[in-house]
């Protein structure tokens, strides 16, 4: 862990203005959080931001000669946050399954595995296409029933939403504007110019890169008819 990195963390106590937290990682290690790394402008009550037990993505912001670990969350984007979010979710299903299966064997083949530097939602996903792998950690009859199992489950789609603006002073603007959005079809109008573009992916990633390649496509076609065009940015 370092400087910049950022960590899922769990909320243990609030004292004062300071937010003690368990970083989720394999050294369960504590980091603190003061009241202006919470959010942005005056806070009146930290507990309109965390809560004892709530889960939140911290960026490490210092790590002292003592090794106290000081965090922020409002420097957290909400990019990174889902980015992150996602991960933690996907990891939490994979062991899950695994444990449906292998009982309290689990958290030691979980080990094992990410003693290779893999995650176990990783590992799981490669035994689809190479269920071998399992013969290590699991029996046939094991093996075999959660293999079913990983073929059967579809995994939930991480959706993206993006907010633009979109408008033309030309005589025939809303033809412009149109014929721009035409090729397009996850882009619901809102009012005065504005329009939210949605995407689908496997994660969050993927879904991101997809709706980034599409609005870079629409700022282009802008520029080459004048337009203005702005994204909004969370």
């Amino acid at each position: 862990m370092k400087e910049g990195d950022l960590v899922l963390c769990t909320v243990e106590k609030i004292s004062g203005t300071t937010v003690f937290v368990k970083i989720e990682n394999k050294e369960e290690k504590e980091g603190t959080i003061i009241t202006s790394e919470i959010a942005p402008g005056r806070i009146r009550n930290l507990r309109d931001y965390v809560v004892p037990g709530k889960k939140i993505v911290c960026k490490v912001l210092e790590i002292d000669n003592a090794g106290n670990i000081h965090l922020s969350l409002r420097r957290v984007r909400d990019k990174e946050k889902r980015e992150v979010m996602d991960k933690y979710e996907k990891e939490k299903t994979a062991f899950n399954i695994l444990k449906s299966v292998v009982k309290e064997k689990a958290s030691e083949i979980k080990k094992e595995v990410e003693a290779k530097k893999i995650s176990i939602y990783d590992f799981l996903q490669s035994c689809k296409e190479a269920p071998e792998k399992l013969k290590k950690y699991l029996n046939n009859e094991e093996a075999e029933k959660l293999c079913k199992i990983l073929k059967e489950k579809k995994g939930r789609k991480a959706e993206v939403k993006k907010q633009f603006k979109l408008t033309s002073d030309a005589e025939n603007g809303i033809t412009i504007i149109k014929n721009i959005l035409s090729p397009y079809k996850n882009i619901t109008y809102l009012a005065a110019g504005k329009f939210i573009l949605g995407m689908e992916g496997d994660n969050y990633k993927e879904a991101n890169q997809q709706i980034q390649k599409i609005l870079t496509e629409i700022e282009e076609k802008s520029k080459e008819h004048k337009c203005e065009f702005e994204v909004k940015e969370k």
